[in-house]
């Protein structure tokens, strides 16, 4: 997740979205009536398409298209009546094709950008909270950016119990960088480690036929996350999105598949406005296909 334009700057979520590396303006699955595979192990899979790849405010393309194909294994590891209520794991791999300057049209004419590995440990507590830490490895198998290794901590509330369909679920994210050098390792190729914050809220609601998300967020850095001729920025950027997500069809022994899509808009800080080529604003819109099993 590095930026072709500043050095290795660097990409991903979402992974924000907990996820593997945040995806912008990645779909959520709508919900499903039956599940066909009602074991502890849960697959889930997608391909989106986007104008635009920003990595938490950080520009990874000006041009061309992007592709992020994307797998998960969630294994139900525990579940409970106590005060620990579940534990959760989840292996995954998400990955980004550019077809642009940092793809075929940049320096190594390779396709793939970006290759992520992410393992997850979630505990779910009473009330709806939810506390995970997750280990990522970002690769960039093109030799855009030099490899990122990070570990991200992530406390959640579902407060759907109590607010019903006023739910916001609140989350807080905070992320360190670990194992680098000067300009290596980082998502700024900054001179120092970075740890980076993010807040947000995910409201939306769940029908039959669809189900819609305005997920809302806030990256700051907490120290040398955002640095630019050695200044780290607090603000890296404000995002708003809307997201639809669209069943196709009943869950089936193949599982439950959706197409989804949406619009996102990022307002950027000082250093993500210099590395995004002096604009302060970007629009990202995105869609694609799903599917959980």
């Amino acid at each position: 997740m590095l930026l072709f334009g500043v050095g290795p700057s660097f990409a991903q979520s979402n992974a924000t979205n907990a996820t593997p590396p945040q995806a912008p303006a990645a779909g959520t699955t709508a919900a499903q009536p039956v599940d066909p595979n009602p074991g502890a192990m849960t697959l889930t899979g997608s391909v989106d398409f986007l104008n635009q790849y920003m990595f938490r405010g950080i520009r990874q393309n000006s041009t061309g298209l992007v592709t992020w194909p994307a797998a998960d294994l969630g294994i139900a590891a525990f579940n409970g009546k106590g005060g620990l209520k579940s534990v959760g794991i989840n292996l995954g791999t998400w990955n980004s094709l550019h077809t642009g300057h940092t793809g075929v049209d940049g320096p190594s004419g390779k396709l793939w950008y970006e290759s992520d590995f992410y393992t997850t440990l979630a505990l779910g507590f009473g009330g709806g909270v939810s506390f995970a830490t997750t280990y990522t490895a970002y690769t960039s198998p093109n030799s855009g950016f030099s490899n990122v290794k990070e570990f991200m901590f992530k406390a959640a509330v579902d407060d759907s119990a109590h607010l019903g369909k006023g739910a916001v679920k609140p989350y807080v994210i905070i992320a360190r960088e670990f194992d680098t050098a000067p300009g290596v390792g980082q998502a700024d190729a900054g001179n120092k480690a970075g740890t980076y914050m993010e807040l947000g809220i995910a409201p939306g609601y769940a029908g039959a036929k669809a189900s819609f998300a305005i997920p809302v967020k806030v990256g700051l850095s907490l120290g040398n996350y955002y640095e630019l001729n050695g200044v780290d920025s607090t603000f890296g950027f404000f995002s708003i999105a809307a997201i639809v997500t669209v069943p196709l069809g009943p869950t089936t022994n193949f599982g439950g598949w959706n197409l989804h899509g949406g619009a996102e808009f990022q307002k950027l800080g000082d250093t993500t406005t210099s590395f995004n080529g002096g604009k302060s604003t970007q629009v990202i819109g995105s869609f694609g296909i799903g599917f959980t099993y």
